[in-house]
C-alpha cells in the first residue's frame, strides 16, 4: 500500500505500519486502529503526480536559464550580471 494514499484517504492517520503478511495497521493520534479500505486506497490518484513527470522531462534549469539569456528576455541588470560572470570565467579556461 501507499502511505501517501492512505494518509490522503484517512487524514486522521498518524502511523502506518506494514505487517509481514502485507496487511497494514493504521492508527490515529490516540493509537486507535483505523480500518483501511484497500479498494479506496488503490483507487486514489495523486493530484500532484504531474509534478514528477514534468520534472523528469524538463531540460536542466541551467539550460533553461541559458536559453532565456541568449533570447534576451532577462531584465537588463540580470543580463549585465550574467555577461560579467561569463566574461570573468570564459568557456575553455580552467
Amino acid at each position: 500500500m501507499n502511505d501517501i494514499a492512505i494518509r490522503s484517504c484517512y487524514p486522521n492517520v498518524v502511523t502506518v505500519r506494514y505487517q509481514e503478511d502485507e496487511s497494514v495497521i493504521a492508527t490515529d493520534a490516540n493509537e486507535k486502529v483505523i480500518k483501511v479500505d484497500q479498494k479506496l486506497v488503490d483507487a486514489w490518484v495523486d493530484p500532484n503526480a504531474y509534478q514528477e513527470l514534468r520534472t523528469r522531462e524538463y531540460p536542466p534549469i541551467g539550460d533553461q536559464l541559458d536559453a532565456l539569456y541568449h533570447a534576451g528576455v532577462f531584465p537588463t541588470e540580470m543580463a549585465a550580471t550574467i555577461k560579467a560572470i561569463k566574461a570573468k570565467y570564459p568557456k575553455g579556461n580552467k
